[in-house]
Protein backbone atom coordinates (compact mmCIF):
# COMPACT_ATOMS: atom_id res chain seq x y z
CA UNK A 1 0.00 0.00 0.00
CA UNK A 2 1.27 3.46 -0.90
CA UNK A 3 0.52 5.85 1.92
CA UNK A 4 -0.65 9.38 1.38
CA UNK A 5 1.79 12.18 2.19
CA UNK A 6 -0.58 12.86 5.07
CA UNK A 7 -2.12 9.50 6.03
CA UNK A 8 -5.92 9.43 5.93
CA UNK A 9 -7.35 7.91 9.10
CA UNK A 10 -10.92 6.64 9.06
CA UNK A 11 -12.23 7.10 12.61
CA UNK A 12 -15.05 4.58 12.83
CA UNK A 13 -17.50 4.59 15.74
CA UNK A 14 -21.07 3.98 16.88
CA UNK A 15 -22.17 0.53 15.85
CA UNK A 16 -24.99 -1.94 16.40
CA UNK A 17 -24.13 -3.09 19.91
CA UNK A 18 -25.50 -1.96 23.27
CA UNK A 19 -22.24 -0.01 23.70
CA UNK A 20 -23.10 2.40 20.88
CA UNK A 21 -23.09 5.49 23.11
CA UNK A 22 -19.80 4.51 24.78
CA UNK A 23 -18.24 4.26 21.34
CA UNK A 24 -19.47 7.76 20.47
CA UNK A 25 -18.00 9.18 23.68
CA UNK A 26 -14.69 7.47 22.91
CA UNK A 27 -14.74 9.01 19.42
CA UNK A 28 -15.32 12.47 20.90
CA UNK A 29 -12.11 12.15 22.90
CA UNK A 30 -10.09 10.88 19.96
CA UNK A 31 -11.40 13.52 17.51
CA UNK A 32 -10.46 16.19 20.04
CA UNK A 33 -6.93 14.88 20.62
CA UNK A 34 -5.73 13.40 17.31
CA UNK A 35 -2.93 15.37 15.64
CA UNK A 36 -4.68 17.00 12.66
CA UNK A 37 -1.35 18.39 11.40
CA UNK A 38 -0.11 14.82 10.93
CA UNK A 39 -3.27 12.99 9.84
CA UNK A 40 -6.26 13.71 7.66
CA UNK A 41 -9.25 12.48 9.64
CA UNK A 42 -12.34 10.98 8.01
CA UNK A 43 -15.11 10.47 10.61
CA UNK A 44 -17.58 7.70 9.78
CA UNK A 45 -20.38 6.75 12.13
CA UNK A 46 -22.32 3.49 12.19
CA UNK A 47 -25.97 3.96 13.13
CA UNK A 48 -27.74 1.40 15.30
CA UNK A 49 -29.32 -0.11 12.18
CA UNK A 50 -25.83 -0.77 10.74
CA UNK A 51 -25.72 2.10 8.23
CA UNK A 52 -22.32 3.75 7.66
CA UNK A 53 -22.31 7.47 6.95
CA UNK A 54 -19.97 10.45 6.89
CA UNK A 55 -20.53 12.41 10.11
CA UNK A 56 -19.41 15.57 11.85
CA UNK A 57 -15.80 16.08 12.92
CA UNK A 58 -17.03 18.19 15.83
CA UNK A 59 -16.18 16.25 19.02
CA UNK A 60 -18.90 18.01 21.02
CA UNK A 61 -21.58 16.28 18.94
CA UNK A 62 -20.42 12.88 20.24
CA UNK A 63 -19.60 13.73 23.84
CA UNK A 64 -21.70 12.83 26.85
CA UNK A 65 -23.88 15.85 27.52
CA UNK A 66 -25.24 15.57 31.04
CA UNK A 67 -27.04 12.20 31.00
CA UNK A 68 -28.06 12.36 27.32
CA UNK A 69 -26.34 9.53 25.46
CA UNK A 70 -25.01 10.43 21.99
CA UNK A 71 -26.15 8.45 18.96
CA UNK A 72 -25.16 8.29 15.29
CA UNK A 73 -28.26 9.22 13.27
CA UNK A 74 -29.53 7.43 10.19
CA UNK A 75 -28.48 9.44 7.13
CA UNK A 76 -29.92 9.83 3.61
CA UNK A 77 -26.42 9.12 2.30
CA UNK A 78 -24.54 5.90 3.09
CA UNK A 79 -20.82 5.17 2.94
CA UNK A 80 -19.48 1.89 1.58
CA UNK A 81 -16.08 0.41 0.84
CA UNK A 82 -15.45 -0.14 -2.84
CA UNK A 83 -12.62 -1.22 -5.11
CA UNK A 84 -10.33 1.73 -5.69
CA UNK A 85 -10.78 3.45 -9.03
CA UNK A 86 -7.22 2.50 -10.03
CA UNK A 87 -8.06 -1.19 -9.65
CA UNK A 88 -6.18 -1.60 -6.38
CA UNK A 89 -7.40 -3.06 -3.12
CA UNK A 90 -10.86 -2.26 -1.80
CA UNK A 91 -9.85 0.74 0.20
CA UNK A 92 -11.84 3.58 -1.30
CA UNK A 93 -14.84 5.11 0.46
CA UNK A 94 -17.87 5.81 -1.71
CA UNK A 95 -20.95 7.76 -0.68
CA UNK A 96 -24.25 6.56 -2.12
CA UNK A 97 -27.78 7.91 -1.95
CA UNK A 98 -31.09 7.24 -3.67
CA UNK A 99 -31.44 8.94 -7.05
CA UNK A 100 -27.91 10.33 -6.84
CA UNK A 101 -24.69 9.26 -8.52
CA UNK A 102 -22.18 7.66 -6.14
CA UNK A 103 -19.31 9.96 -5.18
CA UNK A 104 -15.82 9.00 -4.12
CA UNK A 105 -14.58 10.11 -0.73
CA UNK A 106 -11.07 8.93 -1.57
CA UNK A 107 -8.90 6.14 -0.26
CA UNK A 108 -8.05 5.63 3.40
CA UNK A 109 -4.71 4.43 4.72
CA UNK A 110 -5.78 3.08 8.08
CA UNK A 111 -8.97 2.54 10.10
CA UNK A 112 -9.19 3.46 13.78
CA UNK A 113 -12.16 1.32 14.88
CA UNK A 114 -13.47 2.81 18.12
CA UNK A 115 -16.22 0.22 18.41
CA UNK A 116 -17.13 -1.67 21.55
CA UNK A 117 -19.02 -4.94 21.75
CA UNK A 118 -20.43 -7.22 19.03
CA UNK A 119 -20.18 -6.17 15.37
CA UNK A 120 -17.08 -4.11 16.04
CA UNK A 121 -14.85 -5.53 18.75
CA UNK A 122 -15.57 -9.22 18.22
CA UNK A 123 -13.64 -9.97 15.01
CA UNK A 124 -16.48 -9.33 12.56
CA UNK A 125 -15.27 -5.88 11.50
CA UNK A 126 -11.65 -7.01 11.63
CA UNK A 127 -12.44 -9.82 9.20
CA UNK A 128 -14.08 -7.40 6.80
CA UNK A 129 -11.08 -5.07 6.91
CA UNK A 130 -8.69 -7.98 6.37
CA UNK A 131 -10.66 -9.05 3.28
CA UNK A 132 -10.60 -5.46 2.03
CA UNK A 133 -6.81 -5.32 2.63
CA UNK A 134 -7.09 -2.23 4.83
CA UNK A 135 -4.80 -1.65 7.77
CA UNK A 136 -6.52 -1.05 11.12
CA UNK A 137 -5.70 -0.33 14.74
CA UNK A 138 -6.01 -3.10 17.30
CA UNK A 139 -6.35 -6.84 17.59
CA UNK A 140 -6.93 -9.14 14.63
CA UNK A 141 -9.83 -11.49 13.96
CA UNK A 142 -9.09 -14.34 16.37
CA UNK A 143 -7.82 -12.23 19.28
CA UNK A 144 -10.82 -9.92 18.94
CA UNK A 145 -13.28 -12.82 18.89
CA UNK A 146 -11.74 -14.65 21.84
CA UNK A 147 -11.25 -11.44 23.81
CA UNK A 148 -14.94 -10.60 23.34
CA UNK A 149 -16.19 -13.97 24.62
CA UNK A 150 -15.60 -14.21 28.37
CA UNK A 151 -16.00 -18.00 28.22
CA UNK A 152 -13.36 -18.79 25.60
CA UNK A 153 -11.14 -16.02 26.96
CA UNK A 154 -10.93 -17.93 30.25
CA UNK A 155 -10.26 -21.21 28.42
CA UNK A 156 -7.28 -19.67 26.60
CA UNK A 157 -5.95 -17.98 29.74
CA UNK A 158 -6.18 -21.19 31.78
CA UNK A 159 -4.37 -23.14 29.06
CA UNK A 160 -1.64 -20.47 29.09
CA UNK A 161 -1.07 -21.02 32.80
CA UNK A 162 -2.90 -17.95 34.09
CA UNK A 163 -5.11 -18.26 37.18
CA UNK A 164 -8.84 -17.78 36.51
CA UNK A 165 -11.67 -17.72 39.01
CA UNK A 166 -14.51 -20.28 39.26
CA UNK A 167 -17.32 -19.79 36.72
CA UNK A 168 -20.19 -21.45 34.91
CA UNK A 169 -21.45 -20.86 31.36
CA UNK A 170 -25.17 -20.95 30.55
CA UNK A 171 -25.94 -21.23 26.84
CA UNK A 172 -29.27 -20.29 25.30
CA UNK A 173 -30.07 -23.91 24.49
CA UNK A 174 -29.25 -25.11 28.01
CA UNK A 175 -31.34 -22.34 29.58
CA UNK A 176 -34.30 -23.09 27.31
CA UNK A 177 -34.16 -26.87 27.91
CA UNK A 178 -33.27 -27.06 31.59
CA UNK A 179 -33.49 -23.77 33.44
CA UNK A 180 -33.58 -25.41 36.87
CA UNK A 181 -30.46 -27.41 36.06
CA UNK A 182 -28.63 -24.25 34.99
CA UNK A 183 -29.60 -22.49 38.20
CA UNK A 184 -28.55 -25.48 40.28
CA UNK A 185 -25.15 -25.62 38.56
CA UNK A 186 -24.50 -21.89 38.86
CA UNK A 187 -25.85 -21.89 42.41
CA UNK A 188 -22.96 -24.09 43.55
CA UNK A 189 -20.57 -21.16 43.06
CA UNK A 190 -19.61 -19.12 46.10
CA UNK A 191 -21.86 -16.08 46.52
CA UNK A 192 -22.02 -13.26 45.75
CA UNK A 193 -21.70 -14.00 42.04
CA UNK A 194 -21.54 -11.67 39.05
CA UNK A 195 -23.83 -12.60 36.17
CA UNK A 196 -22.67 -11.24 32.82
CA UNK A 197 -23.52 -11.36 29.13
CA UNK A 198 -20.70 -13.48 27.72
CA UNK A 199 -20.08 -11.10 24.82
CA UNK A 200 -20.70 -7.57 26.03
CA UNK A 201 -18.68 -4.90 27.79
CA UNK A 202 -18.90 -1.54 29.58
CA UNK A 203 -20.72 -3.37 32.40
CA UNK A 204 -23.84 -3.66 30.22
CA UNK A 205 -26.29 -6.23 31.57
CA UNK A 206 -24.15 -7.22 34.56
CA UNK A 207 -25.83 -7.97 37.88
CA UNK A 208 -24.52 -8.89 41.29
CA UNK A 209 -26.49 -11.75 42.84
CA UNK A 210 -25.99 -12.04 46.59
CA UNK A 211 -27.90 -15.32 46.93
CA UNK A 212 -29.36 -18.15 44.82
CA UNK A 213 -32.76 -16.44 45.09
CA UNK A 214 -31.46 -13.51 43.02
CA UNK A 215 -29.78 -15.65 40.39
CA UNK A 216 -32.64 -16.26 37.93
CA UNK A 217 -33.51 -12.56 37.57
CA UNK A 218 -29.82 -11.74 37.08
CA UNK A 219 -29.53 -14.32 34.29
CA UNK A 220 -32.61 -12.91 32.55
CA UNK A 221 -31.10 -9.41 32.75
CA UNK A 222 -27.88 -10.63 31.14
CA UNK A 223 -29.84 -12.50 28.45
CA UNK A 224 -31.31 -9.21 27.27
CA UNK A 225 -27.83 -8.45 25.93
CA UNK A 226 -26.56 -11.91 24.99
CA UNK A 227 -28.22 -15.37 24.97
CA UNK A 228 -24.95 -16.79 26.29
CA UNK A 229 -24.35 -15.93 29.96
CA UNK A 230 -21.38 -16.42 32.25
CA UNK A 231 -21.72 -16.60 36.02
CA UNK A 232 -18.55 -15.81 37.95
CA UNK A 233 -17.91 -16.45 41.62
CA UNK A 234 -17.18 -13.29 43.55
CA UNK A 235 -13.49 -12.97 44.38
CA UNK A 236 -12.30 -11.10 47.44
CA UNK A 237 -9.48 -8.90 46.31
CA UNK A 238 -8.39 -5.57 44.94
CA UNK A 239 -9.10 -4.80 41.27
CA UNK A 240 -5.79 -4.11 39.54
CA UNK A 241 -5.56 -3.14 35.87
CA UNK A 242 -2.66 -2.86 33.44
CA UNK A 243 -2.62 -1.12 30.05
CA UNK A 244 -0.70 -3.01 27.37
CA UNK A 245 0.67 -1.56 24.14
CA UNK A 246 2.17 -3.66 21.36
CA UNK A 247 5.91 -3.31 20.96
CA UNK A 248 7.44 -1.99 17.75
CA UNK A 249 8.75 -4.65 15.36
CA UNK A 250 9.80 -7.73 17.35
CA UNK A 251 9.86 -5.90 20.68
CA UNK A 252 7.97 -7.29 23.66
CA UNK A 253 4.60 -5.73 24.62
CA UNK A 254 4.87 -2.56 26.68
CA UNK A 255 3.00 -2.32 29.96
CA UNK A 256 1.90 0.68 31.97
CA UNK A 257 2.18 1.13 35.68
CA UNK A 258 -0.69 -0.82 37.25
CA UNK A 259 -3.79 1.07 38.30
CA UNK A 260 -6.47 0.40 40.86
CA UNK A 261 -10.10 1.49 40.72
CA UNK A 262 -11.71 2.34 44.03
CA UNK A 263 -15.49 2.83 43.90
CA UNK A 264 -16.44 5.58 46.32
CA UNK A 265 -19.03 4.77 49.01
CA UNK A 266 -22.52 5.68 47.88
CA UNK A 267 -24.87 4.45 45.21
CA UNK A 268 -22.46 2.05 43.46
CA UNK A 269 -21.61 -1.34 44.97
CA UNK A 270 -19.20 -2.07 42.12
CA UNK A 271 -17.72 -0.46 38.98
CA UNK A 272 -20.90 -0.42 36.88
CA UNK A 273 -21.83 1.60 33.75
CA UNK A 274 -22.97 4.65 35.74
CA UNK A 275 -19.74 4.70 37.75
CA UNK A 276 -17.63 4.39 34.59
CA UNK A 277 -19.27 6.95 32.32
CA UNK A 278 -21.92 9.04 34.06
CA UNK A 279 -21.05 9.67 37.69
CA UNK A 280 -17.61 11.25 37.51
CA UNK A 281 -17.20 11.19 41.29
CA UNK A 282 -18.14 7.52 41.66
CA UNK A 283 -14.68 6.04 41.22
CA UNK A 284 -11.09 7.03 41.79
CA UNK A 285 -8.03 5.73 39.93
CA UNK A 286 -4.83 5.19 41.84
CA UNK A 287 -1.86 4.84 39.50
CA UNK A 288 0.58 3.49 40.30
CA UNK A 289 -1.41 1.18 42.53
CA UNK A 290 -0.04 0.80 46.03
CA UNK A 291 1.55 -2.62 45.60
CA UNK A 292 4.81 -4.22 46.73
CA UNK A 293 7.48 -3.83 44.00
CA UNK A 294 7.56 -7.57 43.30
CA UNK A 295 3.77 -7.66 42.83
CA UNK A 296 3.95 -4.67 40.48
CA UNK A 297 6.54 -6.48 38.38
CA UNK A 298 4.54 -9.69 38.45
CA UNK A 299 1.21 -8.16 37.41
CA UNK A 300 2.87 -6.32 34.52
CA UNK A 301 4.54 -9.53 33.34
CA UNK A 302 1.25 -11.43 33.59
CA UNK A 303 -0.55 -8.71 31.61
CA UNK A 304 2.03 -9.00 28.81
CA UNK A 305 1.68 -12.80 28.95
CA UNK A 306 -2.11 -12.54 28.62
CA UNK A 307 -1.68 -10.13 25.68
CA UNK A 308 0.56 -12.63 23.89
CA UNK A 309 -1.56 -15.66 24.85
CA UNK A 310 -4.43 -14.31 22.74
CA UNK A 311 -2.14 -13.10 19.95
CA UNK A 312 -3.31 -9.56 20.64
CA UNK A 313 -2.05 -6.60 18.61
CA UNK A 314 -2.25 -2.88 19.14
CA UNK A 315 -3.70 -2.37 22.60
CA UNK A 316 -5.48 -4.07 25.47
CA UNK A 317 -6.35 -3.53 29.09
CA UNK A 318 -5.87 -6.57 31.32
CA UNK A 319 -7.74 -6.75 34.63
CA UNK A 320 -6.75 -8.80 37.69
CA UNK A 321 -7.87 -9.50 41.23
CA UNK A 322 -5.10 -9.26 43.83
CA UNK A 323 -6.23 -11.42 46.74
CA UNK A 324 -5.28 -11.15 50.42
CA UNK A 325 -3.31 -14.38 49.94
CA UNK A 326 -1.14 -12.65 47.34
CA UNK A 327 -2.65 -14.38 44.29
CA UNK A 328 -3.13 -12.55 40.99
CA UNK A 329 -6.25 -13.93 39.32
CA UNK A 330 -6.99 -12.67 35.82
CA UNK A 331 -10.50 -11.31 35.34
CA UNK A 332 -10.51 -10.35 31.66
CA UNK A 333 -8.78 -8.71 28.73
CA UNK A 334 -10.40 -5.87 26.79
CA UNK A 335 -9.03 -5.53 23.26
CA UNK A 336 -10.74 -2.17 22.72
CA UNK A 337 -10.89 -0.68 26.20
CA UNK A 338 -12.69 2.50 27.07
CA UNK A 339 -10.66 5.19 25.36
CA UNK A 340 -12.10 8.49 26.51
CA UNK A 341 -9.56 10.89 28.08
CA UNK A 342 -10.80 9.85 31.54
CA UNK A 343 -10.89 6.12 30.82
CA UNK A 344 -8.55 3.79 32.66
CA UNK A 345 -6.43 2.83 29.65
CA UNK A 346 -5.33 6.36 28.61
CA UNK A 347 -5.04 7.45 32.22
CA UNK A 348 -2.63 4.64 33.08
CA UNK A 349 -0.46 5.48 30.07
CA UNK A 350 -0.55 9.17 31.01
CA UNK A 351 0.73 8.23 34.47
CA UNK A 352 3.38 6.11 32.75
CA UNK A 353 4.64 8.99 30.59
CA UNK A 354 2.59 8.73 27.36
CA UNK A 355 0.02 11.45 26.73
CA UNK A 356 -3.40 10.82 25.17
CA UNK A 357 -2.37 12.38 21.85
CA UNK A 358 0.93 10.46 21.83
CA UNK A 359 -0.95 7.24 22.56
CA UNK A 360 -3.29 7.77 19.60
CA UNK A 361 -0.31 8.52 17.39
CA UNK A 362 1.52 5.38 18.53
CA UNK A 363 -1.49 3.17 17.83
CA UNK A 364 -1.88 4.57 14.32
CA UNK A 365 1.84 4.16 13.63
CA UNK A 366 1.69 0.53 14.79
CA UNK A 367 -1.23 -0.13 12.45
CA UNK A 368 0.50 1.52 9.50
CA UNK A 369 3.56 -0.68 10.04
CA UNK A 370 1.51 -3.89 10.17
CA UNK A 371 0.58 -5.80 7.05
CA UNK A 372 -2.87 -7.28 6.58
CA UNK A 373 -3.42 -11.00 6.04
CA UNK A 374 -1.70 -13.87 7.81
CA UNK A 375 1.14 -12.79 10.08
Amino acid sequence: MTLSAKPRVLVLFGGRSSEHAVSCVTAAGVLEAIDRSKYEVVPVGIAKNGQWSLVSLDPSQWSLRSTVLPEVPVSPESVVLATASDGGAAQELVATATERMPRSLGAVDVVLPLLHGPFGEDGTLQGMLEMADIRYVGAGVLASAVGMDKHYMKVVFASAGLSVGPYEVLTDREWSRNRSGCLERAGKLEFPVFVKPARAGSSMGISRAASPAELEAAVETARQFDPKVIVEAGITGREIEVAVLQGRGLDEPRTSLPGEVAVQPGEHEWYDFEAKYVDGAAAELSCPADLPPDVTDRVRALAAHAFDALGTEGLARVDFFYTPAGELIINEINTMPGFTPISMYPQMWAKSGLTYTELIDELIELALERKTGLR
